[in-house]
């Protein structure tokens, strides 16, 4: 996977540096897979957009060394204490309710029963450098102001015609594979003629950026949104620093004006409406319009390009899924590219991509619509209750299933009927379980021994099952790590079997991407023959 500057190829192309695209040059160089990204724009957005990192996209970072450093980020820090969803007549006016849903799990709740990890509130313009960065570190090269202008595909591989937009030249490199994180529109996606299905838009809005001094409006309250609804504006006001620097999302109507109609002026008379102080001293920063859409690709992949992010699935912002539902997209992708063009997979692995995400994006697409028509419920004074179709957060985070010929479930996994499974349990195709373990006299997660190759799990007693690990994966030229409960690490609480649906003498085999693959709750006549035969299935070999 050595890239030549001369022959200008390149492993992996990525079009687009948003989130899921700065994430896939990431979790790739992480992998060791060197990496192009091209982004059209000059540089990364200064508009403080999505601000919601959820728990699971919060392993993710944890997994790659970058917990502490998105923490210390200073929107992190400020937002730490905020909790709450809110509605009012505007933030000096009446309150008019809360979130208090058994499905909405607030960032102050406790996860410790799920992850190591939780919630944490940073900008996007700050969580994306900060991942620009560790990528750069590993290896992955950025080009922004570069375009995608064409591309063609064969069975051997991509050649893509960047363009500079500064100069005009055009430059043609060749890559293995393509990864499209070029957002809703996705050129890629169009050229693919990969078409979209879904409720589709569910409403417009105006992203407002602005600063002004509501310490008095906000008191001792520290919300994460308040949904304003009085006669002048029906938006959601949200703090970016506790301060003097807010957001306002207002929604508007594209059929009967255009966003450029709404200049500073008009923008400061939607904010002063928002706040309840109609003199409020505003300054504009600046505002985006944007489009809430539910809408998933019809596929995920075609030949050598990948649909990732917005270019694969759009979702309202209700639930805070969607960027972080695209960083589980290339996290899922990056290992098994890397698997691939390393050797120690076939091409074959790379269907599951579409297999594995595709049926989860749609559904949490499903998900965030349901809690988008959800929300107005909050202006009532005793709403009606929530639509029994929606599923708890920690479901939609945690609790989401595979099927996929990287999944090996044994005759006793039976898997829940659909995507979402509430109760897991170290079934194939699911996220390996949280379990508080001790590795040289200091806690350790379970998921943290997750991470750049397979590892098995294997109890106490499941001795056969770690010898036969380490003999088969010398002999198929495969890394693999094995971690043995009670010697590698100890489990004080007793934990580990019962979360993971094994005995003793049990073994689990769980992904680079902490997805469990397979599972044998005892031991076996011949774990040599049945570990050969996981891998030969598992690796598509």
């Amino acid at each position: 996977m050595h890239v030549s500057e001369k022959q200008q190829h390149i492993p992996v192309l990525v079009a687009g540096a948003g989130l899921a695209g700065l994430a896939g040059g990431l979790f790739l160089a992480w992998h060791g897979v060197p990496a192009l990204v091209v982004e059209r724009h000059r540089g990364m957005s200064p508009h403080p957009r999505a601000r919601g990192i959820n728990p699971r996209a919060m392993e993710l970072m944890r997994s790659v060394g970058l917990e502490e450093e998105i923490r210390a980020t200073g929107s992190a820090r400020a937002l730490a204490g905020n909790t709450g969803v809110l509605a009012a007549q505007s933030l000096a006016g009446r309150q008019l309710g809360a979130l208090h849903e058994q499905y909405f799990m607030d960032v102050r709740t406790d996860l410790g029963a799920w992850s190591p990890t939780g919630w944490c509130l940073c900008h996007q313009d700050e969580f994306e450098p900060v991942i620009r960065r560790r990528a750069e570190e590993l290896g992955t090269r950025f080009a922004y102001f570069t375009e995608l202008e064409s591309f063609e595909q064969t069975a051997d591989g991509v050649t893509a015609r960047l363009r500079d937009r500064e100069t005009g030249a055009v430059r043609t490199v060749t890559a293995d594979y393509l990864v499209a994180a070029d957002g809703p529109a996705s050129p890629v996606r169009q050229a693919l003629g990969i078409g979209v299905e879904g409720p589709g838009t569910t409403g417009h809005f105006l992203n407002i950026h602005f600063e002004a001094d509501l310490a008095e409006e906000l008191g001792e309250r520290r919300f994460i949104m308040c949904y304003t609804f009085n006669d002048a504006v029906r938006g959601a006001l949200m703090p970016l620093d506790n301060a003097r620097r807010w957001l306002l999302h207002v929604t508007f109507d594209p059929s009967a004006e255009d966003a450029a109609a709404y200049d500073e002026e008009r923008c400061r008379e939607l904010v002063r409406a928002a706040a309840g102080v109609p003199d409020l001293d505003v300054k504009v920063l600046g505002s985006i319009p944007w489009e809430a859409a539910g809408r998933t690709a019809t596929a995920f992949s075609s030949g050598r390009v990948f649909l990732v992010g917005d270019a694969a699935h759009v979702m309202p912002p209700s639930g805070a899924f969607g960027s972080n539902t695209g960083v589980q997209d290339v996290h899922n992708l990056a290992w098994k590219l890397a698997a691939v063009l390393g050797g120690q997979a076939g091409p074959g692995l790379l269907d599951s991509y579409d297999a594995e995400r595709r049926p989860v994006c749609a559904a949490t697409v499903e998900q965030a619509v349901l809690r988008s028509k959800d929300r107005p419920r909050l202006a009532h004074q005793e709403p009606a209750p929530a639509n029994p179709a929606i599923h708890p957060d920690t479901e939609v985070w945690f609790g989401w299933q595979y099927r996929s010929s990287a999944v090996v479930p044994g005759p006793g996994d039976t898997p829940a009927d659909g995507v979402w499974n509430a109760d897991p349990r170290g079934l194939p195709g699911t996220r390996a379980p949280h379990v508080e373990f001790v590795r040289d006299g200091r806690p350790v997660s379970s998921l943290d021994l997750f991470g750049r190759a397979p590892v098995l799990l294997a109890g106490a007693g499941a001795e056969p099952w770690a010898r036969a690990a380490g003999s088969t994966a010398r002999r198929a030229g495969v890394g693999l790590e094995v971690v043995r409960v009670g010697s590698t690490v100890a489990d004080p609480a007793g934990a580990w079997a019962p979360a993971y649906g094994v005995g003793d003498e049990g073994a689990v085999l769980v992904r680079p991407d902490g997805v469990v693959a397979w599972r044998s709750p005892a031991g076996h006549p011949d774990p040599e023959a049945v570990l050969d035969g996981l891998l030969t299935a598992l690796l598509a070999r």
